[in-house]
């Protein structure tokens, strides 16, 4: 008799493990996975946490999805689907996200640099103006011509953030460099970006800096003997001989936490802003960069991270000699996540 009911519960135990429901979790890129970029940094992140839960989780993506309606009709047919969670990692779904969320509520999502949030809708990003200044403390040693360039993407609030924190960087110890910005209003065009690139060291800048996501302008800075900073990761592939380093982001740890929230049924819609503290962005330097610099940056970073130095600390005055940050004070995160004005030692105008 106990074993027949020892057998039971086996099967019992057996049946259960095969019949689970494994988390159905859905990621939608707006470039391609091979970009070496963005969407190549939040794939690994999508397969660190296939890998970590296994057959507990399914994860699905769809690469290149423009921004706008049709990334509404992605969204939809997902949560029609049923997936349980769809991560969405670009700004210009925000919206198209808003107007899903509202018809399918059983959907968690979770949008990467928006604002807007609903009761199954959250919001994602880092904190990446941490490692963009530590990244313009080494353009502002390496360069010896004191023109810095800069592949801007899209004049959003995110975009000149990083624009700010890398000059910042720049002018702590060089004031007399200027960063000098064009727009490609691209996120993913390489030919577009390779030539705004070009126009660049045209003009005399010896380093490149980029918010794009693919590595042409690094390619362009190689090809013109100049130096490079990156974005996203590790880009010295493309560019080894020109490459110093970037800011690059980390998305595997947090997506495992969200993955694990929704499992356990304590996830909540929250604004996530993470820094270097959490580990989702960081800083990677080449060996061509001195090892003295090595050190300073490392000294900021651990400032930084213990919360001994802010990037965006006053005085700081904007291009037009108005003080924006006066001394002693700290940009606040309304500020930082509203900006629409460039600090005094960029050269180059927002577009309305």
């Amino acid at each position: 008799m106990k074993k027949h009911m020892l057998l039971v519960v086996l099967l019992l135990l057996v049946a259960s493990f095969l019949t689970a429901k494994a988390l159905k979790v859905a990621f939608i890129y707006v470039g391609p996975v091979g970009d070496a970029g963005w969407t190549y940094a939040h794939d690994l992140g999508r397969q660190y946490a296939q890998q970590v839960f296994g057959r507990d989780v399914i994860t699905s993506f769809i690469e290149s999805v423009p921004e706008g309606a049709e990334s509404e009709s992605v969204l939809r047919n997902y949560a029609q689907r049923g997936y349980d969670l769809i991560f969405a990692t670009s700004f210009g779904y925000m919206d198209p996200i808003i107007n899903v969320a509202k018809k399918y509520p059983k959907t968690i999502f979770m949008h990467c640099s928006g604002y807007k949030t609903a009761e199954n809708v959250g919001t994602y990003f880092g904190r990446m103006y941490e490692p963009r200044f530590l990244t313009g403390l080494i353009a502002g040693i390496m360069t010896k011509s004191n023109i810095i360039g800069y592949v801007a993407a899209h004049p959003i609030p995110e975009v000149i953030r990083g624009i700010n924190a890398f000059a910042l960087g720049v002018k702590y110890v060089n004031p007399n460099a200027k960063v000098h910005v064009i727009w490609s209003n691209t996120w993913y065009d390489p030919a577009m970006e390779k030539e705004a690139a070009i126009s660049l060291l045209d003009m005399g800048a010896d380093v490149i800096a980029q918010h794009q996501d693919s590595p042409a302008p690094q390619q362009a800075a190689q090809q013109y003997g100049a130096y490079s900073i990156g974005y996203n990761s590790d880009m010295r592939e493309f560019a080894p001989k020109a490459y110093l380093g970037a800011p690059i982001w980390n998305w595997g740890p947090y997506y495992e936490k969200v993955i694990r929230d929704v499992m356990a049924g304590t996830w909540k819609s929250e604004q996530y802003w993470g820094g270097m503290a959490d580990g989702v962005v960081d800083i990677d330097i080449s060996d061509l960069v001195p090892d003295t610099v090595k050190k300073l940056v490392s000294v900021f970073k651990d400032a930084i991270i213990e919360g001994k130095f802010h990037p965006f600390s006053g005085p700081i005055y904007d291009q037009d000699g108005n003080l924006r940050i006066p001394a002693g004070d700290v940009a606040s995160d309304g500020e930082l996540l509203s900006m629409d004005w460039f600090v005094d030692n960029v050269v180059g105008t927002i577009p309305k």
